[in-house]
């Protein structure tokens, strides 16, 4: 299983130059994946203006959107987007999309929630045609377009995913609720007939020693689900081992990449996590 690592390009008051330094460093450890997120009403940066500044600065490492909320883009502007940002980057783009959560996001955005399922699987028909018959300039640096990943825990999301989707991007979790959406997965890949199996794409959240101040950005991040956002501050890894653990059961439950996405916006962390997966290797 691979391991990338986020970009803190979601926690508040972040400088860009840490961004910058960030993806340099995590270019030279053994790190697979550079992740955003994507936010409007919170204090973060554009999850495309990020990580076409990070490719600025790197080479190898993959790029990916864990993930974009497809329906607060227009279908042409989100296409024409990527597919800049894997020209840019020499096709390093992976693209993960989904309906999203927040109602604040879509407000601001000017979007209506009603009716948001069925937009994004017109969205998605619309996305794989621009990319594969080459609408959307720049054409993306693979013949059609950016690996594109589709999240969700609804049953319409696993079909979703296997209709429109080279894989599946899980939303976060222990590796238990990993393995149960991955089965899914594979089982509505099954049922369209899709030869093989879809990439299986994981997330969880890291701050390696920093039990308190991760659980409040966590806390803070996710306070509109209300009381479940202290069990998403609970499942922050703070210690080798839990994160070790952790890794371990992602690889087991068939995770193909695991994106670790920090709590702590420091370049320490970056040095800790390394020093964690060297002991798994």
């Amino acid at each position: 299983m691979r391991v990338g690592v986020g970009l803190p390009s979601i926690i508040p008051k972040i400088p860009g130059d840490l961004l910058v330094e960030w993806a340099r460093r995590a270019e030279a450890g053994p790190f697979t994946s550079l992740g955003v997120l994507d936010r409007i009403v919170y204090d973060s940066y554009d999850p495309f203006v990020t990580l076409a500044a990070t490719a600025a600065v790197t080479e190898r490492i993959g790029l990916v959107t864990m993930v974009v909320v497809g329906p607060l883009r227009p279908a042409g502007t989100l296409a024409k987007q990527a597919a800049s940002l894997d020209a840019l980057s020499g096709g390093r783009l992976t693209l993960g999309v989904a309906l999203g959560a927040r109602a604040d996001d879509y407000e601001a955005a000017g979007v209506p929630r009603r009716g948001r399922g069925d937009r994004f699987d017109e969205q998605l028909t619309a996305l794989r045609l621009a990319f594969a018959d080459g609408t959307v300039f720049p054409q993306a640096a693979r013949p059609g377009g950016p690996t594109l990943l589709v999240g969700g825990d609804s049953g319409r999301s696993f079909v979703r995913m296997a209709r429109f989707a080279d894989g599946y991007v899980h939303g976060g979790g222990p590796p238990r609720a990993f393995a149960r959406a991955a089965e899914q997965a594979r089982a509505a890949w099954a049922d369209l007939g899709r030869p093989g199996a879809p990439l299986l794409w994981g997330q969880s959240y890291f701050g390696l020693g920093e039990e308190d101040r991760g659980a409040d950005y966590l806390r803070d991040y996710y306070a509109f689900t209300g009381p479940f956002a202290e069990k998403i501050a609970a499942g922050n890894l703070t210690t080798p081992q839990a994160l070790l653990d952790h890794v371990r059961g992602y690889e087991e439950a068939g995770c193909d990449e695991l994106v670790l996405l920090p709590t702590v916006a420091e370049l320490a962390q970056l040095d800790r996590l390394a020093d964690v997966l060297a002991v798994r290797a």
